[in-house]
Formats: structure tokens, C-alpha cells, sequence
């Protein structure tokens, strides 16, 4: 279909393109950016006057629940919730059941998606068989299903000796590995560690959990210089580390969450659920310097770490409910949120949800790797045309995802997606 988008102002971080301009769509590419091409007649057009016509938001961090979980989420439905909330591609975490540690598995996925129409999906391949930190998996079978890394998830790694074999291998062949972080035995607590989570009797998660696990990566890569991406940073601590460890050299990116970017432990309130999350809430000095580590390129990305969560497992006491939190459909409105209240250039919160986690997967993604994430003529139609000035109130249940289950519920937050495009294709449409 030919679509022309009208009178938008239309933003791309990664050429510092901001001005307002028409886009001409046909046959899945951008045609033209400007005047339309010689002859183009528009099948559909779209008004963006007073809005946003921006790249298509990558999420580095979206579990569909499929396989194995369909009671928290359905790719249908989690699908749907990625592009209301402008995301045209997202990475996948292994951790489903059965894990992605086989290449039928991963195949399997990637179709049942692509039969969606909605969001590019890029699976993580298992690092270990099942996840369980014994065996590697055959991560040149899993790289040729589309696999474009390989993760252990939130399942830390007991062994370093595994770990050191497994990053050795990686390098080899030119594979990123993705972690998170946590020391095995520190990092079993729900919340925090400090005064607020002592005064609730919760068990803590110290800051040395992130640490730990932080200056063993880094010991590891130093002589093999393996690519890996950190994920989901909560400390100052831990910044401070990554931040030495890029000015060292060695060859690491970082992403942070929207709830630990936004929230601090006493979101939890009276021991609230909906703030259970995977890594827990810390403190606001925490906060602070993860926001100003995202505003200054140390922190590359900002996630969403999409885990929709059934109701039944969030109505249980704090410590026994299950971690997690919808977040794909409020990845836009917090990196807006973020850039008005702390002064952050809307270049770089743009940057952070879009160019930042394409580079972040880099050489994985081949041909699309100078595609995807930006707006440029002959480049792929995935974008999304955004109300800067529709403020909204999340309400769990008008969400798209299954989980309903949020710490921003009851929050306003800016910036409303009108509608998504992906592959040249209307994949979401909310018009007022």
C-alpha cells in the first residue's frame, strides 16, 4: 500500500533530523522524506499534523509468555501491546517453557510471530541447555534459526568456570552474550536491601549482588574482549563499574529498566506487588545516577523488560508473588516523561529507545542493522506517529498485554502513540 504521512514533524536521532516534512511509503520502504516522488499517488493518508512521526521504538527486553506461560501472555496479545505502544521490533529472553536452547524451538517462535503481523521479532538463544548452567548450547545451529545472542536471562550462572567457557566460545565465533548481572547466593532476596526493606521484614538484595557478579564479567572479557550486553543495571554501584570498564575499553553496553529508571523502593508502598520486580527497586541516589548514566551514553538503552504476570500470582503476600511487570505499551511515554522532568535532550531519550538498542545488537541484525531504528529514504517503513500532548492515565485493564500488572497504573504520563507502522504495513491505529 502507498501511504502518505502529512504535516508531522518528523524526528530521527541518528542523522539529528527534526523538521517538519511529509513521508511517502511504498512497497514497505520510505519513498521519499520531503516532497513527494514524481508520480506517487497515496492509497491512504495519514494527517500527523501536531504530532511525532518517529522510529519505530526497539525493545531489547519483551517476554511473550510463549511458549509455555500462555496464562501470563499470548504473542497475541503481547504482540498487539508492542505496537500501541510504537515498538516495531523487540528481543525475546529464552526464558520460556520449553527454554529456546534448540533451533526447532526458535524456529517455531519466529513463524507463529511473523503470522501476527506486528512486531520484527528477534529471539535470545539459551546460553546453557535449560538454562541450567551445565551444558552450552549449539549456538551456531541456534544463530542460524535467528537467535541474535545468547542469555541466561534472570537464571545467574553458578559456575564461572561455565561462564568463562561459554564467553571464550562466544568470541570465537563472533556472539554477543547478554547477562544480567546477580550473584547467585546474594541475589535470592524480593526487595532491596537497606533501612526500608529491614523495617518490612523483607529479605534483601544487597548492591554487592550486581557488583560481584559486574567485576567477574568484566575479569573474564578482559583477555578475550567477548561482546557482552549487561542487562538491567539498578545501582550506582554498578554504573560506576560499567562506566570504568567502557573507558578501559573493554567491549560492553548496558541497558536499564523504565521502573528502575522512574521508581525507587518505596514504590512499594504497603508491600504492593505490582513494584515485585526483577532486579528490585533501589534507593533514589540509585535512580539518579542511573538516569544521568542513560543521559550521558554510559547506560546505552532503555528497556522496558516487558514480564506480564497473571493476577493469581500478584494477589499473593509481596514476598511470594511472582516478579515482573507489563511495560511494552509505556516504554514511549517514560523515555518522554524522563527527557521533560530531568532536562534530558528528547534527541537522547529518543536515542535510548531506538538507534541505541539497534547498536546495541549490531552486526546480528545484518542488513537491517542500518535500517531499523531510523528514518531515511529507501530504509524500511517502521515507525510511529506519536501525540506529544495527549497525557494519559495508565488503567491496567485498558492495557493490551494479558498482564495487567504495573507499578505505573494511576500514573499520567505524556505522549500517546496514534499510530504504528511496521514493514509499510498499519500494524496499530488509535485515532481520537
Amino acid at each position: 500500500m502507498k501511504i502518505l504521512i502529512r504535516n508531522g514533524r518528523v524526528m530521527d536521532p541518528v542523522r539529528g533530523f527534526d523538521q517538519q516534512a511529509d513521508i511517502a511509503i511504498e512497497g514497505g520502504r520510505i519513498a521519499a522524506i520531503g516532497a513527494a516522488p514524481a508520480g506517487f499517488v497515496a492509497e491512504r493518508e495519514i494527517d500527523a499534523k501536531g504530532c511525532w512521526v518517529l522510529p519505530g521504538l526497539v525493545d531489547l527486553a519483551v517476554r511473550l509468555r510463549e511458549p509455555g506461560h500462555e496464562h501470563e501472555g499470548m504473542l497475541q496479545s503481547e504482540m498487539a501491546a508492542a505496537v500501541a505502544g510504537g515498538v516495531t521490533s523487540l528481543v525475546c529472553p529464552p526464558d520460556t517453557d520449553p527454554v529456546l536452547d534448540e533451533q526447532g524451538l526458535v524456529e517455531m517462535l519466529k513463524f507463529r510471530a511473523e503470522k501476527q503481523h506486528k512486531s520484527r521479532l528477534f529471539p535470545m538463544g539459551a546460553l546453557t541447555v535449560g538454562l541450567k548452567g551445565e551444558v552450552l548450547t549449539e549456538m551456531a545451529e541456534l544463530t542460524e534459526s535467528g537467535c541474535v545472542a545468547f542469555g541466561q536471562a534472570d537464571v545467574p550462572l553458578s559456575s564461572i568456570t561455565t561462564l568463562s567457557r561459554a564467553l571464550s566460545y562466544a568470541n570465537t565465533f563472533g556472539y554477543a552474550v547478554w547477562l544480567r548481572p546477580q550473584d547467585k547466593d546474594l541475589g535470592k532476596g524480593v526487595a532491596a536491601s537497606g533501612a526500608l526493606a529491614t523495617r518490612m521484614g523483607l529479605s534483601g538484595v544487597p548492591v554487592a549482588a550486581e557488583t560481584i557478579a559486574l567485576h567477574t564479567i568484566f575479569e573474564l572479557i578482559r583477555g578475550s574482549q567477548t561482546r557482552v550486553h549487561l542487562c538491567r543495571i539498578s545501582s550506582s554501584q554498578g554504573v560506576e563499574l560499567v562506566r570504568r570498564a567502557k573507558a578501559e575499553g573493554l567491549n560492553v553496553t548496558a541497558d536499564v529498566s523504565i521502573n528502575s529508571l522512574l521508581l525507587t523502593e518505596t514504590d512499594i508502598g504497603y508491600f504492593d506487588s505490582s513494584a515485585r520486580l526483577t532486579p528490585p527497586l533501589r534507593q533514589q541516589r540509585d535512580r539518579e545516577a542511573l538516569s544521568a548514566a542513560l543521559a550521558d551514553g554510559i547506560i546505552d538503552a532503555l528497556v522496558s523488560d516487558h514480564t506480564p504476570v497473571d493476577e493469581d500470582a500478584k494477589v499473593l503476600p509481596f514476598a511470594e508473588s511472582e516478579p515482573g511487570a507489563t511495560g511494552v505499551e509505556l516504554l514511549l511515554s517514560v523515555a518522554v516523561k524522563w527527557s521533560r522532568e530531568h532536562q534530558v535532550p528528547l534527541a537522547r531519550a529518543l536515542a535510548a529507545v531506538t538507534s541505541a538498542p539497534v547498536a546495541v545488537l549490531g552486526q546480528a541484525l545484518g542488513e537491517q542493522q542500518a535500517q531499523l531504528g531510523r528514518l531515511q529514504e529507501g530504509g524500511v517503513a517502521d515507525l510511529c506517529i506519536v501525540d506529544p500532548d495527549a497525557a494519559w492515565t495508565v488503567e491496567a485493564r485498558a492495557l493490551a498485554s494479558q498482564g495487567k500488572s504495573t507499578p505505573f497504573a494511576g500514573y499520567e504520563l505524556p505522549a500517546r502513540v496514534r499510530c504504528t507502522l511496521v514493514d509499510g504495513r498499519i500494524a496499530f491505529e488509535n485515532t481520537p
